[in-house]
């Protein structure tokens, strides 16, 4: 297999990884481990049993428009563990392009996303065979089914073949294909505020914007393979929990670049749900020393826990957010119970990438960024950048190594990634404000925020304002019609065990943080906030709960 000299492809990446980290561990999960080579070895025999079915691109990437894909596609329909990175791996070095399939969605869901996206390959654990047996019939693209065993026990689908003796039947050695950059990397959206969407990156681009490619935060970038070889080499081989779900492109990207770093990746026991003592012990025992987190929801139950129990935090050198906003009040928390941690918050997203990064454990401005090479915040009409201190609304975009387009459409194609001044911008929604500083104060996703007598409030703005409160377990934040004001403010909240305030009470609180007309206009209690696995407020869940009778 020899490189391509015109980018970077992500197979070929690792392939150079565990080239020079050969017996360095690679996954720890449970008691299970495998080192780079084996991790390398079991993915080549992957790509070789998909070559050899006749899978993997028939059309070049000079020949297709931004929203189009030549290659065939494999869904991953797993829960964290080393099979998802395999998939990934071993789709890769076939020139396949595999794409996260969310493991909570129900038949309706995954007859859309397998008709959107038209995967030949379905790869999946036991425990989804359920509800894969029943949208079959209505995806008939997929042609393969490759069935991970786990505690489930659930039988083989018929027709389905045991993950791993397809991989006894694939070579050791990898198919006889030449990976190219332009191959494609494709990351749906997680659907909480519409359809899902597959965002098509060209791999070399993704793995220099956020998967290795480039240093978040100092944005240093990699010219050639001899350059990632000597990180990997010159690394220094941390333990890296993976918190978030693989199926979430935060955990994706953070892992990558941490491999590219030599770096170990830790998967808790329990990879179905958040456990916090499993967690916990798993810190302790492995010696892990950072680990990524998708906002309040996934770091706070981790903080009851140390609360509550006795656990050895001292290898824990650093916690990476994205994903999801973590709070002023939360970072200020975190510093007090780990005061040796560092806390690092970055903005990205599946359109964007990494973008911006605030290294401020304490005492910043919530939603105040540090903007990286190509961060901008372009005009509401979409005609120009803002200048520094300009008090405009505007657009959060990014130029430079951006997607291509999203999969089959090209009309929300052209509108997210517009030309402005000969530069092409992925701008998904994301309001913002480009301060005199030069940071970037970001308010919120556009499609969740509430017009409320003429007044723009973003979700998020009011989220933080009230999650400090110390009654509060978890909380968000929907629009409901109003006769009065066209829509209004309603918080959903869940208590602590044992904790409660009244509505006049949660406002007052709020209102030390945020003005009058952002102070919601009414609460409604529940027993538990619905989110995505990666953490992410599920809004449409919210709006329910907000305009329920």
């Amino acid at each position: 297999m020899n490189d391509q000299t015109t980018g970077f492809n992500l197979g070929t990446v690792f392939t150079h990884l565990a080239k020079v980290n050969p017996t360095r561990e690679c996954i720890i999960w449970g008691d299970q481990r495998w080192t780079y080579s084996e991790t390398l070895e079991r993915s080549r025999r992957l790509a070789s049993f998909l070559a050899d079915r006749g899978y993997g691109a028939s059309v070049e990437r000079d020949q297709l428009q931004g929203h189009e894909s030549g290659q065939d596609h494999v869904a991953l329909a797993l829960y964290n563990g080393n099979e998802f990175l395999e998939g990934m791996l071993g789709s890769y070095l076939a020139r396949l392009a595999p794409f996260n399939v969310n493991y909570r969605y129900v038949g309706d869901e995954l007859r859309y996303l397998f008709n959107d996206a038209k995967p030949k390959v379905l790869i999946f654990h036991a425990a989804l065979a359920p509800v894969i047996e029943e949208i079959r019939a209505d995806v008939p693209s997929i042609e393969v089914y490759l069935q991970v065993a786990d505690e489930s026990n659930n039988p083989l689908l018929s027709g389905a073949i045991a993950y791993e003796d397809a991989l006894k039947m694939g070579s050791p050695e990898g198919p006889d294909v030449t990976p190219n950059p332009d191959d494609l990397y494709i990351l749906y959206t997680g659907g909480t505020t519409g359809m899902p969407k597959g965002v098509l990156w060209r791999q070399h681009d993704i793995y220099m914007n956020c998967m290795g490619g480039r240093k978040i935060g100092s944005w240093e970038a990699v010219t050639s393979y001899d350059d990632v070889e000597r990180n990997a080499r010159d690394g220094f081989g941390l333990k890296v929990m993976i918190l978030p779900p693989l199926m979430h492109g935060a955990a994706q990207w953070s892992s990558f670049i941490m491999m590219g770093d030599g770096a170990t990746l830790v998967i808790p026991a329990n990879p179905r749900h958040q456990d916090p003592v499993d967690v916990l012990r798993t810190i302790e025992r492995e010696r892990v020393n950072t680990f990524n987190c998708v906002g309040d929801a996934m770091l706070r139950p981790l903080l009851d826990e140390l609360d509550r129990g006795d656990y050895d935090t001292s290898s824990l050198l650093a916690i990476a957010n994205g994903g999801a906003p973590l709070t002023a009040a939360l970072k200020e928390r975190t510093s007090a119970r780990l005061p040796t941690v560092i806390i690092s918050d970055s903005v990205g997203s599946s359109e964007t990438g990494a973008q911006m990064v605030s290294n401020a454990a304490t005492g910043s401005q919530q939603g105040q960024f540090r903007p990286g090479p190509g961060a901008v915040v372009v005009s509401e009409d979409l005609t120009r950048l803002l200048t520094p201190g300009e008090d405009s609304l505007g657009w959060l975009a990014q130029s430079g190594w951006v997607p291509l387009g999203y999969l089959g459409d090209a009309a929300k194609t052209e509108k997210t990634f517009p030309v402005i001044d000969g530069q092409r911008y992925a701008v998904p929604g994301d309001r913002a404000r480009l301060l005199a500083s030069g940071e970037i104060e970001l308010l919120g996703r556009d499609s969740v925020t509430i017009n409320s007598g003429g007044e723009k409030i973003f979700a998020e703005e009011v989220e933080g304002a009230l999650a400090g409160h110390p009654s509060i377990a978890d909380v968000v934040v929907a629009g409901r019609p109003s006769e009065r004001w066209g829509s209004e403010v309603v918080a959903v909240v869940a208590f602590k065990p044992g904790s409660s305030a009244t509505y006049e009470e949660l406002v007052a609180f709020a209102s030390n943080h945020i003005a009058r007309y952002k102070l919601p206009k009414d609460v409604v209690v529940v027993d538990r906030v619905v989110r995505s696995p990666s953490g992410k407020a599920d809004y449409r869940w919210a709006k329910e709960q907000a305009t329920r009778d």
